[in-house]
């Protein structure tokens, strides 16, 4: 992956955290219960902060000469499994489908390990860094 196409895909995040918030706030208020309507905010709340992390990688890599990629990448992983699979247990009940969320439920721990191994990544990167 190159830097335009992680920003472009940044960019996608989060005009998709835009989007998929506002649906959050006004489509599903009242239609869902509020647990579910908390986690669905939960994970537009990642999308946003893990998409601003990436740009801020890039611009990191960028400037300090860092190849963080697979950083970036595992933020990727995380804000479409941690926030997707929320999304999915917030909306399926609209459609009729319930009873996914044990199917579900342990994508979502995995996107959260996706995040803390970008990070750790990025940190394992600044190490290397020379004074």
């Amino acid at each position: 992956m190159n830097n335009k196409s992680a920003l472009i895909g940044a960019g996608l995040v989060l005009l998709s955290a835009v989007a998929l918030g506002a649906f959050g706030a006004h489509g599903l208020e009242g239609k869902i219960e509020y647990k579910l309507i908390q986690s669905y905010k939960t994970g537009v709340d990642y999308q946003f902060y893990h998409g601003l992390g990436i740009i801020g990688l890039i611009i990191i890599g960028q400037v300090f000469s860092l190849n963080l990629k697979w950083a970036v990448r595992f933020l990727f992983y995380g804000i479409i499994l941690f926030s997707g699979s929320l999304y999915l247990m917030g909306t399926l009940p609209l459609a009729g489908i319930d009873g996914l969320s044990r199917v579900l439920g342990p994508i979502t721990p995995i996107g959260g390990l996706s995040f803390i191994v970008g990070w750790l990544l990025f940190m394992i990167k600044s190490f290397k860094l020379s004074k």
